[in-house]
């Protein structure tokens, strides 16, 4: 159960009554204000449209998953299938310019005939062969869901099936007739942060309050898993225990035995083939030998489970570069590096006695900003890469580790003109003299005049690293009308691994805010823009990066947009899945720990007296994962303070802040229409579209 803290000095509590309708009331007021103020007239019905063309267009890639049977998996939504298909076709016809699809689920026709908003979650394929499925479906875009088996040979849900009412699960296949399963069980068995406490095993035609346990966790914990790995001749069980965001542990369940994997606990670990993979958060000592943070290893896990602690290094990370990701194919394990925010791409292999070698992947080495993942890993080798950049559109490609050769399969199209666009990467030296980079897209010949419109967006957090790709929506409704683009790379993501992050982390989260400052003064003092015409825009704890330049420096931004945001973070923990982010913020509760989280709770740091700039807030009734109180509260105390505040709440959408592609284009172009407004762009030179 959440812990219960009231504050009585907050007169805006009633609004964290998600449903009340006193609190649904204001929204709809919010709402219709916004829409009368910014959403009307033919130049935003013409941006809302052609970004909705961008959302809806055929071209897009159909990005794939494959299935035990050899066919590919596809959800896709369209103008004429806003909430979705699920579809599937061979490889053969993927490959052609247009394939022929099969529908799988039609989530219109599912939401019409149960009159329901069901939007698409996910499914979980049953391995090898891929002939069930555990749909789960989410009602306007919830992080809770309901799940429902469905045939993969009939295409029909499963009479009788395994099935869970809507709530928050983990569910992973074990064979057939079994799921490892975490539930609400009833009173106490969700953490803290809303999320499973107990793991059970469950049988088929069996009720659920007959499942078998398998593990429980503590309260206090963020959740709990059990699942199989189902790699063909190393099928093994597990369970993972997250004691907070960033701490876990590891156990093999063997013949209904649970024996603990021996490491710390900021250290990762998955299992590859024969072996166990480790990637540590801090440094690690193991005998004879010291791993820095960041750094990928291998063991034998036979041998690491028999006490052995030899580990083979597969990446070492050096001062500017990290690892991204390590994605494993039948035979090789592809590392994604990320070298001062650039990718590089290897493969590491083990030959016969087990030892690792690794080279570059040859094929994809200098195609750009690349991503690359396993298209069947329990049986191929084979790979998808995408390859992309702000101003390219993004290409597939199809590879084979041994070939060094790619094939293309899909490439967008072109959705707005960037001839005589560029972009470029700068570094800015922060208030502590740390050097942070950023990209910026711009004009190639922009005169540094100060006198453009500029955008800067960021995040900074959870070890997520902020990267180049293609956006379509950015294109139209920013840069083809004059406007600067900036990508920041501030600490607290993950652009040069685990230790950029802890760099912000809990006492420290306002070297984030010092990193992004830096960027937008440096824009300023080379003459990109000024103040009254640079905004910023963040979503999520992007939207906490943003609240707090609100309230930190008004005098630096001319209009900010505040999306799905965090705010109060003196309640943050008692909200929806807030607790699980202590391990990233802080513990409020103790008044140590809130000495310095009040320093960066926007909702606290509202000063009389100061002249703020306009601030569009957004977010969604239904996301079920940060509360929709904090932007209501932040704008409600704005408002009565007498600032320009705007404000829109979808009444769909989940965290993502829209279901549909049209709630997705209004929702951009609403930022963007404010934006442009506020930070004067004017009509712009509105480049044609490619």
């Amino acid at each position: 159960m959440l812990r219960a803290m009231k504050d009585d000095s907050d007169a805006f509590l009633w609004l964290e009554e998600v449903l009340g309708e006193r609190a649904l009331d204001w929204v709809r007021a919010r709402n219709d204000e916004t829409r009368t103020d910014l959403a009307t007239g033919e130049a935003f019905e013409a941006l809302q449209a052609r970004i909705l063309e961008v959302l809806d267009s055929d071209a897009r890639i159909p990005y794939v998953t494959r299935s035990g049977s050899g066919l590919y998996y596809n959800f896709w939504q369209d103008a004429e299938h806003p909430r979705g298909l699920w579809r599937r076709t061979s490889p053969a016809q993927y490959a052609r310019e247009q394939p022929r699809w099969e529908t799988v689920l039609d989530l219109d026709a599912l939401a019409a005939a149960e009159g329901e908003g069901w939007t698409w979650a996910g499914a979980h394929k049953l391995p090898p062969d891929d002939t069930r499925a555990l749909i789960s479906l989410s009602r306007g875009g919830s992080d809770a869901t309901l799940v429902r088996e469905f045939d993969l040979e009939s295409l029909r849900f499963v009479d009788g099936g395994f099935a869970l009412p809507e709530g928050k699960h983990n569910l992973h296949w074990r064979d057939h007739d079994s799921l490892y399963v975490g539930t609400d069980f009833g009173p106490g068995s969700r953490t803290d942060s809303g999320y499973p406490r107990i793991a059970k095993l469950w049988r088929r035609a069996t009720p659920l309050s007959r499942a078998e346990t398998v593990f429980e966790g503590a309260p206090s914990d963020i959740s709990v898993h059990a699942y199989r790995d189902h790699t063909p001749g190393f099928e093994r069980d597990f369970v993972t225990r997250g004691v907070d965001f960033f701490t876990s542990e590891l156990y093999l369940l063997t013949d209904d035995q649970l024996t603990k994997v021996d490491k710390p606990g900021h250290v990762r670990a998955f299992m590859w083939r024969q072996f166990i993979i480790f990637r540590g958060r801090r440094d690690w000592a193991l005998p004879g030998r010291a791993l820095s943070a960041g750094t990928l290893a291998a063991a034998e896990l036979d041998a690491w489970m028999g006490g052995e602690r030899e580990v083979q290094v597969l990446f070492e990370p050096g001062e500017r570069a990290s690892l991204v990701s390590c994605n494993p194919l039948r035979n090789h394990l592809v590392l994604n590096v990320l070298d001062n925010v650039r990718n590089r791409v290897h493969v590491s292999t083990p030959d016969d006695g087990g030892e690792f070698t690794r080279r570059p992947l040859g094929a994809v080495a200098d195609l750009g900003e690349a991503r690359v993942w396993g298209i069947d890993p329990w049986r191929s080798d084979d790979y998808f890469v995408s390859v992309t950049d702000f101003l390219t559109p993004t290409t597939l490609y199809r590879g084979a580790v041994l070939a060094d050769e790619t094939e293309k399969l899909k490439e967008l199209p072109a959705f707005f003109d960037s001839e005589g666009l560029s972009v470029s990467q700068h570094e800015v030296a922060s208030a502590d003299g740390t050097r942070i980079p950023y990209f910026q897209v711009s004009a190639t010949d922009l005169p540094l005049d100060g006198s453009h419109p500029t955008l800067l967006s960021g995040y900074g957090g959870f070890e997520v690293p902020m990267l180049p790709d293609y956006r379509g929506g950015v294109g139209l409704a920013w840069l083809c009308r004059g406007g600067v683009y900036v990508l920041a790379n501030i600490r607290g993501g993950g652009e040069f691994g685990p230790a950029w992050h802890r760099a912000a982390l809990k006492d420290e989260r306002p070297r984030a805010y010092e990193d992004f400052i830096a960027i937008a003064e440096d824009l300023v003092a080379r003459g990109v823009t000024r103040p009254p015409q640079l905004g910023c825009m963040g979503g999520s704890n992007g939207g906490l990066l943003v609240g707090n330049m609100l309230t930190r420096r008004p005098d630096l931004f001319g209009a900010i947009v505040c999306s799905v945001p965090l705010l109060d973070m003196r309640r943050y923990h008692t909200l929806l899945a807030g607790a699980s982010w202590m391990a990233e913020y802080g513990d409020p509760d103790d008044p140590e720990q809130w000495a310095f989280i009040r320093g960066f709770s926007p909702y606290h740091n509202l000063r009389d007296g100061t002249d703020y700039p306009p601030v569009l807030f957004t977010t969604s009734t239904r996301d079920d994962r940060v509360h929709p109180a904090h932007a209501r509260k932040m704008a409600a105390l704005m408002r009565e303070r007498g600032h320009r505040v705007h404000y829109y709440e979808n009444m769909e959408g989940g965290h993502a802040g829209a279901a549909d592609n049209r709630q997705q284009a209004f929702m951009s172009a609403l930022a963007y229409a404010f934006l442009w407004r506020e930070l004067g762009g004017g009509p712009g030179p509105d480049r044609p579209r490619a």
